[in-house]
């Protein structure tokens, strides 16, 4: 069922009524990247004429074809559905609103949600995060695609020459430019504008650590929720400095054979492609990590982000911010102990940001081992809890999930509405300090 008109800033936008949500999905928020815009920062958008049918979801950011994977953890659990696994292109740069379908007089907080995927997969409309939970919640929640990989995060002299502030880091820029389409546009869906949380799991977790760096006024946001990507000092993936990042770039520039960046932007989607994957055998051949990440251009983030850290240089908002038990590289003499190094470093960062005089951070463990198989609580098992999108896991989910869920979701939108996730029948979840380092233990 088609749902009410909107008028945003760029022209007319209806969706689809789903459950309890209304659901926008596609919408532009910058210019398509192509042609003469790779390797550019996002453009504005131009305004459209008529009404635009908000009913299917843009193209995936270009990505290899997950498909061809073979069996395994990851592949089942989040590249196994069809309605995520849509085309993908480097014309990608849309944006999805699920708001509730019945409106409420006053303006809701909004969830701006930032994908994981180390940079080099996923999208914003993937399984686990359509779900109506939020909505129940009185929250609207926001998912977008940015670019990824090599187009989102390629450096190279060619690119500093034509854009110093952009180099390296435009996928960065897409997240900051959806951001911003949200802040001007969400007060016609019924939210408010002032009472934004920026929010992302590993990837989208180091993504919202660097927006909390560059927007560090935190203009356009409120409050900021960071998932197993994030602590003091950085453990799992973390940006790169200018000169590591020119040093991938000429990599890839040695790869495709050409002479220039016109030859370069003249190159296929398909043959960029093949070139960033041998990028990343490269990379990880000498031991290197994430190939394409967020650069320390000098500019755009102007130091490394421990850094800032340390300095007090980030934007000062409420955090969330935790682990899972079984989480990237944790050994498993941590996961048996309950404690890894990741999750020491989620409560030093929340103890530095006291340090700093910045406003609490609240941390949190998941523990719970998901049902089915023997995988544990591993990295990214708590999106399904904490959007509330059980029934769409192929795992035999019990009454105790169900209700750990519900908890989560409590957690997490009580935090977007207010800053502190505590409310009425739920466990006190104290903030994180020197004197008492607590962390909310989540599991059944």
């Amino acid at each position: 069922m088609e749902s009410e008109i909107i008028k945003t800033n760029h022209g007319l936008v209806q969706g689809t009524v789903e459950g309890d949500c209304v659901v926008f999905k596609g919408i532009p928020y910058a210019q398509a990247p192509v042609g003469n815009l790779r390797w550019r920062a996002p453009r504005p958008l131009h305004p459209w004429q008529g009404i635009l049918k908000a009913d299917h979801y843009g193209n995936q950011s270009a990505q290899k074809d997950w498909s061809s994977e073979p069996p395994g953890l990851f592949t089942r659990e989040f590249h196994s559905d069809p309605e995520s696994s849509n085309p993908s292109s480097e014309d990608s740069l849309y944006l999805n609103i699920r708001i509730p379908q019945k409106r409420r007089s006053a303006p809701l907080p909004v969830a701006f949600y930032v994908h994981g995927g180390a940079f080099m997969g996923g999208c914003g409309h993937e399984a686990t995060f359509r779900t109506d939970a939020y909505a129940k919640k009185g929250v609207i929640l926001v998912t977008f695609n940015y670019r990824l990989g090599i187009f989102g995060f390629l450096a190279h002299p060619w690119l500093a020459k034509e854009d110093p502030d952009a180099c390296g880091n435009y996928g960065l820029l897409d997240q900051i430019a959806a951001l911003t389409w949200v802040y001007e546009n969400i007060s016609a869906f019924g939210g408010d504008p002032r009472q934004i949380t920026i929010m992302g799991q590993s990837a989208g977790c180091m993504s919202v650590r660097a927006l909390l760096s560059i927007l560090r006024s935190g203009e356009k946001f409120s409050r900021a929720i960071m998932q197993s990507g994030a602590g003091y000092p950085t453990l799992l993936g973390s940006d790169i400095s200018l000169e590591e990042g020119f040093l991938r770039g000429q990599y890839a520039v040695e790869f495709s054979g050409v002479q220039s960046l016109e030859g370069l932007r003249s190159l296929t989607t398909k043959q960029i492609c093949e070139i960033q994957e041998k990028v990343y055998a490269k990379v990880a051949k000498l031991g290197g990590g994430l190939a394409f990440s967020p650069v320390t251009n000098k500019t755009l983030l102007p130091l490394p982000i421990d850094e800032m850290t340390e300095k007090g240089m980030l934007a000062d908002v409420p955090v969330m911010i935790g682990t899972t038990k079984n989480d990237m590289t944790v050994l498993p003499e941590e996961a048996a102990a309950k404690d890894s190094r990741f999750q020491a470093a989620c409560r030093r960062w929340a103890q530095i940001m006291e340090e700093n005089g910045h406003q609490p951070s609240y941390v949190y463990y998941f523990t719970h081992d998901l049902p089915g198989d023997d995988a544990g609580a591993f990295h990214s098992s708590e999106l399904w809890y904490m959007f509330g999108s059980l029934n769409k896991c192929w795992r035999p989910m019990t009454d105790d999930d169900y209700a750990l869920s519900e908890k989560m979701v409590s957690y997490w939108t009580n935090f977007i509405k207010t800053g502190n996730p505590n409310g009425s029948g739920l466990p006190t979840w104290l903030p994180c300090t020197s004197q008492n380092p607590f962390q909310m233990m989540l599991d059944i």
